[in-house]
């Protein structure tokens, strides 16, 4: 679902990311993981748009989509979340997943009154069952927790009816049971969504994914699957250490 080719990019005299080559399977989750510094959040942001490539190619299901503005990315089926939750903080639950829905309708309708879109709304509705949020629908996303916002944020990717679900460290700062929700969440999508993740916690990582690729400054380093990576010698060298790799 998800090529990527010889990516490269620099930030002056830093080479933060070098001929990296991947692809992510439909269907799958794919984890993308690696010390601080390693590369994957300018890898992540190059697949998203939100940076442009000096070289390289990227493809959605063998369309090149190489240096395209993430508007553009979203239209053609990718959604993404963010390290810093990024949503409406002064509406409702209800409210940012009616808003990602209505993002679908036709352009048309963008100006029709919010009462003759009963579609959005049910499809909303609908969306927040399947995330466990209908208890909380009509909250400010200011008063949730930090595990509920993170939830809807990707409530509202999926909304989108999206290809590719970009999750960029989709647990932190959570607490231990906030991330066993989330790495039953993002294990539900397997199937429906093909996942790319960047992730710092090992455990959920070897959990949930079906390829894992490895980035050792601004380089792939090996990938493979959970199992073949905690065995690797030079994963366990430059990331993992003894204790996740004997786990």
């Amino acid at each position: 679902m998800i090529s990527v080719a010889g990516l490269c990019k620099s930030f002056g005299a830093l080479r933060a990311v070098r001929d990296l080559t991947f692809t992510a399977a439909p269907g799958r989750i794919t984890a993308i993981i690696g010390p601080n510094g390693a590369g994957k959040s300018t890898a992540f942001n190059l697949i998203a748009g939100t940076l442009a490539p000096d070289a390289g190619r990227i493809a959605l299901a063998g369309e090149d989509v190489t240096g395209l503005a993430p508007y553009r990315l979203a239209r053609r089926g990718i959604a993404r979340s963010f390290q810093i939750t990024n949503l409406f903080f002064g509406l409702t639950v209800f409210d940012n997943v009616r808003l990602a829905c209505q993002a679908r309708e036709q352009r048309r309708r963008f100006l029709a009154r919010l009462d003759r879109l009963h579609e959005p709304a049910r499809r909303a509705e609908h969306i927040i069952e399947q995330f466990g949020l209908t208890d909380v629908a009509g909250e400010r996303v200011a008063n949730l927790s930090h595990g509920d916002q993170r939830r809807l944020e990707i409530a509202v990717c999926m909304a989108q009816e999206p290809r590719v679900l970009l999750l960029d460290e989709p647990t932190q700062g959570m607490s231990p049971a906030e991330t066993a929700a989330v790495d039953r969440l993002i294990q539900s999508l397997a199937g429906r969504v093909t996942v790319l993740l960047i992730e710092h916690d090992i455990e959920l990582v070897m959990s949930v994914s079906d390829h894992v690729i490895v980035m050792h400054q601004g380089e792939k380093l090996f990938e493979g699957t959970p199992a073949a990576v905690k065995a690797n010698e030079a994963v366990r060298d430059a990331y993992l250490g003894v204790e996740h790799a004997t786990a």
